[in-house]
């Protein structure tokens, strides 16, 4: 099983179409990984213990009864109930792996070996197979045998130390950024894994620790901090080397963002806020003087944005051209006319019946579609369907569905 290529018979299929993936994971990281694989085309086998995955009675929302956390991030995802602490529950994941491309888990360094599920072990079995584990600090090191969730890698990674007001407390991120990234950069490594395949004809091990990839986002803000020793602050809502990077409340109390990074924009915007004399006046002639003065400047900036309203404030930016945005509440974003006309919400309809409104998938490709949204799996919805795919007998799965090794 490849990755379709320029020659494959069908190129209007979504490009991972033919990619089999097991996903032992559950909760966001990994299931978020899965999903983006699955929308991509991919079949995810997502395998559950008989208490299935903890997001599935995760409060306060519900439809049919699955939370709607589990249903953010598992639709068109196949689901297989599993004991993996039987022997026979591993040795049908070794049958299901030897079909495989792609196995995934989010367990802490040596749960996969106990249940006989490491790359080492299934690449016996299928030195094709690409194994990821998504952990919070990676198989190795003094803190591998922690654990770890998206705020404790935002405290650890000096991220959430930038984030909030100047002299008030750290505040983490609004959005889940340390499982988020995590997941996107499995996607990244599994990938990356696949190519390299095609060319060595064996599969590897991708190690995904969380906290390296909150540390990696520390972006130039880690490398100021290298190169001088400077321990940068709360960033609150502006930039730390441009101060025209910020927002300011206007009249009716929603804040505008605006980033006049260039000395036109810089020009225009005081031209829209009526300051015409702020482009002469010494100590903002340039970026470095208005960063070395950024505590006259915001005032000034302020003052000026209290005029009007923010919708007024947004025509009058946009058609000077200075880059600007509403700072828009969840339901102002999910109702934007350019999000909607991308069809980043979509329907999908649940297994149980009705509908569920969900966040579209970000990639567009000009030759590939993506793989229609399908509802997420009810708990081991699959299960049968998928052993006798491995050509199991009805009476063996019956057997092993009396003795709890699948559900």
């Amino acid at each position: 099983m490849t990755i379709l290529s320029d020659s494959s018979p069908s190129p209007s299929a979504p490009p991972l179409a033919g990619v089999r993936v097991i996903d032992l994971s559950m909760f966001l990281a990994g299931p978020f990984c899965t999903q983006q694989l699955a929308d991509l085309g991919a079949e995810v086998i997502k395998i559950e213990p008989r208490s299935g995955d903890s997001t599935r009675l995760l409060p306060p929302h519900f439809h049919q009864g699955e939370s709607l956390y589990f249903l953010s991030t598992n639709r068109s995802k196949k689901g297989m109930v599993l004991d993996l602490s039987r022997p026979d529950g591993q040795a049908i994941l070794h049958r299901l792996a030897a079909t495989a491309d792609v196995v995934i888990d989010n367990y802490r360094p040596g749960v996969t070996r106990k249940l006989a599920a490491d790359f080492d072990t299934l690449s016996r079995i299928n030195p094709r197979i690409v194994c990821c584990s998504i952990s919070g600090y990676g198989q190795d090191g003094p803190y591998a045998q922690r654990p770890a969730y998206d705020m404790i890698v935002q405290a650890l990674s000096g991220g959430m130390s930038l984030t909030g007001e100047p002299g008030h407390r750290a505040v983490r991120a609004g959005v889940p950024i340390g499982d988020i990234c995590a997941g996107l950069h499995a996607v990244i490594g599994i990938l990356a894994a696949l190519r390299e395949r095609e060319q060595s004809g064996r599969g590897q091990f991708v190690d995904i620790s969380m906290l390296d990839v909150q540390v990696s986002m520390l972006s130039y803000q880690g490398v100021y901090h290298l190169f001088s020793g400077e321990v940068p602050g709360r960033q609150g809502r502006g930039h730390a080397s441009i101060p025209t990077y910020a927002s300011f409340q206007a009249s009716d109390g929603q804040d505008v963002l605006i980033c006049a990074n260039t000395e036109k924009m810089w020009a225009c915007l005081c031209d829209v806020l009526e300051r015409p004399a702020l482009t002469a006046d010494p100590r903002f002639l340039t970026n470095e003087l208005r960063h070395a003065h950024r505590a006259e400047l915001e005032p000034i900036l302020a003052d000026a944005f209290a005029e009007r309203s923010c919708a007024d404030w947004i025509g009058r930016l946009t058609r000077a051209g200075v880059p600007c945005a509403p700072v828009n509440s969840v339901a102002d974003a999910l109702a934007d006319p350019q999000v909607r006309h991308r069809d980043m919400v979509r329907d999908v309809e649940h297994a149980r019946g009705g509908t569920v409104s969900v966040l579209g998938n970000p990639v567009r490709l000009s030759r590939s579609a993506c793989a229609p949204f399908r509802s997420p799996p009810l708990l081991g919805q699959h299960t049968d369907e998928i052993l006798r795919g491995l050509d199991y007998r009805q009476e063996q799965i019956h057997a092993w569905r009396e003795q709890g090794v699948v559900a």
